[in-house]
């Protein structure tokens, strides 16, 4: 009888899992697929052609896929493959604690490149991909003008606290501080526009804001100060490095492919004013699949006429992170990383730049995003990327970001006497 088992059947999105099929004929050629839906009733699949070994075994962590959305030895790429069967749709998890993503496995003798109805499997099964861990706790947060959400792990703490920031679609995106609370953070997954009561669209960066929120999490009697740590993607990464360079509270900054200037919005704190540049949008660009590229429409940050809207990274104190996808079609990250890294101490940074990844860097659980419709955006975003990279940066990368933020957060050493 053949059989399908992942192992284990529940765990963590971001953790790796074992896919083996069983008694199948010996070279028997098979169809391995796997499908989800999300929360919006899209669905999501990825399928690769496999055969048998002469025990009539496939082992994805050890035989190469022949073809299908990948080839060679990937042993989540069921996982990390998945594309959507409608265009410009992105894999978010938005209910973090109710309920996991069921990932449904399939086997299918010989070639099936579309699944009918009348196609019977000849096994199945269900694997379920969490993003907290037993015992993460949520709690809403609406204090002062603070919105967000704080995800705590088990037990009494204190913890190591992160403040984790998405981008320019706004709202509140919880999956990357649900798989962080997993690790031990607690992690304030922290709005700042178009989310309740917040203003709907980002006119300017309120850096008293984000303070506001520093100190709110750093209050909290499950949280271990006196530093926290930032983590940011996109128009958050600008974000987190703005909160690096003037508030003594961030002690470690992760930057994901996000800009080193201001752009679009000025930032403002206590009386200060940086001027930001001018989005250039007429030399934004159409894809023949329609999407928009807007990665002409950031002037070079290099003119002199952009100094006055830089970061002042050099006021840092703490230790920043960079994480570039050199495919990003967003913006040229990997020139904001270098220009902002050419006025740091060389010990005061870290720079990891991935040929072939796009602009959505994330934890391993998600597949690449490479163009997808954006909240308040006429058209599709192009984010750019390639598969497998991108497949490669993500899963290295998360680590050296969980590594990193325990390295920087953890207690001070006692002092001996």
């Amino acid at each position: 009888m053949v059989e399908v088992m992942v192992t284990p059947s529940s765990s963590l999105a971001d953790q790796m899992v074992q896919v083996v099929v069983s008694g199948l004929a010996p070279s028997q050629l098979v169809t391995l697929r796997s499908w989800l839906t999300d929360e919006h009733g899209e669905r999501f699949q990825a399928r690769a052609f496999y055969r048998s070994d002469e025990e009539g075994k496939v082992d994805v962590g050890r035989h190469a896929a022949l073809g299908g959305n990948y080839t060679g030895v990937w042993p989540m790429g069921l996982f990390w493959f998945l594309q959507p069967d409608s265009l410009f749709k992105r894999l978010v998890k938005r209910d973090v604690m109710g309920s996991p993503f069921l990932v449904r496995l399939e086997v299918f003798d010989g070639l099936r490149m579309v699944s009918g109805q009348q196609d019977e499997p000849l096994a199945t099964c269900t694997a379920e991909r969490w993003y907290v861990s037993p015992g993460v706790q949520r709690v809403p947060i609406r204090e002062g003008r603070v919105r967000g959400a704080l995800l705590l792990p088990p037990g009494p703490g204190p913890f190591p606290a992160v403040i984790d920031l998405f981008g320019g679609a706004g709202g509140l995106i919880e999956f990357r501080a649900g798989l962080l609370a997993s690790r031990g953070f607690a992690v304030l997954a922290l709005a700042f526009f178009a989310y309740e009561d917040l203003p709907k669209g980002l006119t300017q960066l309120d850096l008293d804001y984000f303070e506001e929120a520093a100190e709110l999490l750093l209050q909290h009697p499950k949280v271990r100060g006196p530093g926290l740590g930032v983590i940011g993607v996109s128009k958050g990464a600008e974000v987190a490095l703005a909160m690096a360079a003037f508030l003594p509270q961030v002690v470690a900054t992760v930057w994901i492919n996000g800009t080193t200037f201001l752009y679009g919005n000025p930032l403002l704190y206590k009386g200060l004013r940086i001027p930001s540049i001018p989005y250039q949008t007429e030399r934004m660009l159409f894809t023949e699949l329609g999407a928009m590229d807007n990665s002409a429409i950031f002037a070079d940050p290099r003119s002199p006429a952009c100094s006055s809207s830089a970061i002042p990274v050099e006021k840092i104190q703490g230790k920043v992170l960079f994480v570039v996808g050199e495919a990003d079609r967003s913006f040229n990250s990997k020139l904001f990383a270098q220009l902002a890294t050419e006025r740091l101490p060389q010990d005061a940074y870290r720079l990891l730049s991935y040929p072939g990844a796009g602009h959505l860097i994330e934890p391993p659980g998600s597949p690449l995003c490479s163009i997808s419709s954006l909240r308040g955006s006429p058209l599709p975003v192009v984010w750019g990327g390639e598969p497998q990279p991108h497949a490669r940066a993500q899963q290295h990368s998360w680590q050296e970001i969980v590594q990193f933020l325990e390295l920087h957060l953890s207690p001070a050493p006692a002092i001996k006497l």
